[in-house]
């Protein structure tokens, strides 16, 4: 009796347990107010910087712990979302630096490159198509990111 009783306290402490996620401590961040009808997971102190460039916009997301997107928008092409992002990715297999995709999936990508020397950087892409304009997200422009980082950060804009 002794042990079902164990038994049955130990499987209510993993169900009530499940692990952190990389997401923890972030909150929705509605970018309606910079005109761009779209919702993203942030950190709660993330800035945001935006640049109208009349054909486009041009956002930047900047938080803790290495949290940086950006964010490109226009006029979509195509509502395909799939053959976009087949296109950012055909486009970075042919750069000198690509080494590897590391995950797929319909609208993204996240991938390695190699700079050499050891020297390995992440970055991703994310498609996201809401009305007649068409979203790019990526990690910042500048700066080293660890897997980890860019996989929070993909995981934000989903």
């Amino acid at each position: 009796m002794k042990f079902f009783g164990l038994l049955v306290f130990v499987s209510l402490l993993l169900v009530n347990c499940k692990p952190a996620s990389p997401l923890d401590g972030f909150e929705d961040l509605d970018l309606m107010s910079y005109g761009l009808p779209l919702k993203i997971k942030a950190p709660v102190d993330a800035k945001v910087e935006f640049d109208d460039l009349g054909f486009a916009q041009d956002v930047r997301i900047k938080g803790d712990n290495n949290f940086y997107i950006q964010l490109q928008g226009g006029t979509a092409t195509t509502t395909d979302v799939a053959s976009i992002k087949a296109e950012y990715l055909n486009s970075i297999k042919n750069d000198k630096y690509f080494s590897k995709v590391i995950e797929e999936g319909d609208a993204g990508f996240i991938y390695e490159k190699d700079l050499g020397d050891g020297h390995l950087n992440y970055d991703f892409r994310y498609v996201r198509i809401q009305g007649d304009n068409e979203y790019v997200f990526q990690r910042g422009l500048v700066g080293q990111y660890t897997i980890e980082e860019v996989k929070t950060m993909y995981n934000a804009v989903k």
